[in-house]
């Protein structure tokens, strides 16, 4: 699927696979400038990217691994969506979970984004079928 795309930043670097879309689902989206995150604060943090997502789609932005389990870092609103009619810049939240601040450097893969396909809703108010399960909820099926 081919996605249009734009700079708004000389220095953003374009969403890629790592190993290439065969064996990655996420492409790594990168920072486009420094930004300190200091423990227990979200910071908004640019990627110098705006995003034509195509109608039907989204584009979610999830964490990173390895920031979280080497630095803890992490997206407080993961996944982020990236809705079809948004056109301003792609920005990830990101939140340190640490105890020293954490400096993150222009160019540092900052969050990894899917672009996935949805179903648009439309409600039927009413009865619902029975199930097995029923209203059953947390911890209903045991440990």
């Amino acid at each position: 699927m081919q996605i249009r795309i734009r700079r708004i930043h000389s220095d953003a670097i374009l969403p890629a696979y790592a190993h290439g879309p065969r064996e990655d689902a996420g492409m790594d989206l990168h920072a486009v400038e420094e930004t300190v995150l200091e423990p227990g604060v979200a910071r908004l943090v640019p990627t110098g990217l705006t995003i034509e997502v195509p109608p039907g789609y989204e584009a979610q932005v999830r964490p990173r691994s390895g920031l979280a389990l080497k630095h803890a870092i992490t997206m407080p609103n993961a996944p982020g969506t990236i809705d079809p009619g948004y056109r301003g810049e792609v920005r990830v939240i990101l939140l340190n979970l640490g105890r020293e601040p954490y400096t993150i450097h222009a160019g540092d893969r900052i969050a990894q984004m899917i672009v996935a396909r949805y179903e648009a809703v439309e409600w039927l108010e009413g009865e619902l079928a029975e199930s097995r399960r029923g209203d059953g909820g947390f911890g209903s099926s045991g440990r």
